[in-house]
């Protein structure tokens, strides 16, 4: 069993979600709400290590994202 870090961030109209996976760039995938997005980025996460196995290349670990900030700057 593997475990993956995923980043929700609500879209620009507030109708759903994007889901990115930071140890494997270029894994991103979308859902309506929390749990359709979440559905869809282990479902995401597994074709991408498919496609990895298929082709030869290592599998990723996680990358734990750990710590975020805000960062207030004028405009």
């Amino acid at each position: 069993m593997m475990k993956y870090t995923v980043i929700l961030e609500p879209d620009d109209e507030g109708k759903g979600f994007t889901v990115e996976v930071p140890a494997l760039p270029g894994c991103i995938t979308e859902g309506d709400n929390i749990e359709d997005a979440l559905s869809n980025a282990k479902e995401a996460i597994e074709l991408f290590i498919e496609t990895l196995k298929e082709l030869g290349k290592p599998i990723p670990e996680d990358v734990p994202v750990s710590d975020i900030r805000t960062v207030e700057i004028s405009a």
